[in-house]
């Protein structure tokens, strides 16, 4: 029987690391949701590839700045003494990439950073969160910004 208990912690925490500045913020959420007694860290930076381009299409400076991003993870995560794991993941698209990482580590929770952005003057969600949180098969936290931080757009 699945265990549904709501412990403030999780065992094992996926957080999805893109390049808006919340990230930092969103990494330090993460650790503090993750068990201190046992508990794991998975840092997930999800480059997108275009459908014109091969799966597999290298971008050095894309994964250069990916990889960048996934470094600070693991200094964010050495500061809280949590084991942290990290991966790159070139997919077409960030979410189904996003939700299939989460159940092949055995995620118990994804964190995710929300920039707040606009769109035709509407707060908008993207397509990345509503698909994580329809089809995610582990709790999913939200962490979005302040709007006072947002650039239109």
């Amino acid at each position: 029987m699945a265990d549904h208990s709501h412990s403030p912690t999780s065992k094992k925490v996926l957080v999805a690391v893109g390049g808006q500045w919340i990230y930092a913020e969103t990494v330090r959420l993460a650790c503090r949701m993750t068990d201190p007694q046992g508990g794991k860290l998975y840092g997930v930076h999800i480059i997108e590839v275009n459908r014109s381009l091969p799966l597999g299409a290298v971008m050095d400076e894309v994964v250069e700045r990916g990889e960048k991003i996934l470094d600070e993870v693991e200094q964010l995560a050495a500061e809280t003494l949590l084991p942290v794991e990290t991966e790159l993941v070139q997919a077409r698209d960030t979410g189904p990439a996003l939700v299939d990482e989460a159940v092949e580590w055995g995620a118990d929770l994804i964190v995710m950073g929300l920039p707040y952005k606009r769109r035709f003057g509407e707060f908008n969600l993207g397509k990345t969160v509503p698909y994580v949180l329809k089809n995610a098969t582990c709790r999913v936290m939200l962490f979005r910004e302040h709007r006072e931080h947002a650039t239109d757009q």
